[in-house]
């Protein structure tokens, strides 16, 4: 299927690795332009050359902190224009206690998970309404329809957003303009192998029981590959999903055994 993409300039963050790499070779196989961003040049130039041989497009980098505000305002002066826009800070979840928490963590952590992808929004939907075309993907987290204990900082910040999306999201489909947000569970990500590692060696256990351990919560009983995950996002960047809008679609194989 085409998604009706080609030529479209797609600002993909988070870009180097994971499922936000994985959405950008996706987008950049469509023939979309992509941008890839994230903090770590070398990161970034070795995912974008990789990406552009696959694909035969055209991919670019910008290298800023999302988490911070000069480096939003940066790539927004880099690059002023997108048709498409992956919100994902890229910041790894992080656990502490309430108690443990001070006013900086959780302004830090409305930097990561509330204004990086705020700001973007605010700064690319302008164009998008001009043009009458718009897809925004922000790349959230499973959690925020069970939260978890000790992530009330993640969390908190997360459902603003997802609150803010709510009310944006009437004033832009009027100009074909669409906000979603998945929410992803057990990705196969490096950040995810490095995280299953750490508990594994915590425990004294093989990395290969804690995999089979977590996979257990689904229904799928397994991960989800950073290509799948991908393709979602890229899906719904697609130029035929107009009608779907203020959503959140998660992405987790069976976790959630919620309705709504």
């Amino acid at each position: 299927m085409d998604l009706g993409l080609r030529g479209r300039r797609a600002v993909v963050c988070g870009g180097s690795s994971g499922i936000s790499r994985a959405a950008a070779h996706r987008l950049a196989a469509e023939g979309a332009l992509v941008t890839l961003v994230a903090r770590t040049p070398d990161k970034l130039a070795a995912a974008a050359r990789e990406i552009a041989a696959d694909t035969g497009a055209d991919v670019d980098f910008v290298a800023v902190d999302l988490t911070t505000r000069e480096g939003r305002a940066q790539l927004l002066r880099e690059r002023p224009a997108a048709d498409v826009l992956v919100a994902n800070a890229g910041v790894p979840q992080r656990f502490a206690s309430f108690q443990s928490l001070t006013r900086a963590d959780w302004e830090h952590w409305f930097e990561a998970h509330y204004f990086s992808a705020l700001d973007l929004i605010y700064g690319y939907a302008p164009g998008m309404i001009e043009r009458k075309f718009g897809r925004m993907v922000n790349v959230s987290v499973n959690f925020i329809k069970f939260p978890q204990v000790n992530a009330g900082h993640s969390h908190a910040a997360r459902l603003a957003l997802a609150g803010a999306i709510a009310a944006l999201v009437r004033e832009l489909a009027p100009h074909n303009v669409t906000i979603n947000s998945v929410l992803p569970g057990l990705i196969d990500t490096p950040a995810l192998r490095h995280a299953l590692q750490e508990r594994a060696n915590a425990r004294g256990v093989a990395y290969e029981d804690i995999v089979a351990e977590v996979c257990q919560r689904t229904a799928a009983a397994r991960l989800c590959s950073a290509e799948e995950a991908g393709d979602l996002i890229a899906m719904l960047c697609a130029a035929q999903m107009g009608y779907v809008t203020g959503q959140n679609i998660i992405n987790d194989g069976g976790a959630f055994q919620g309705l709504f």
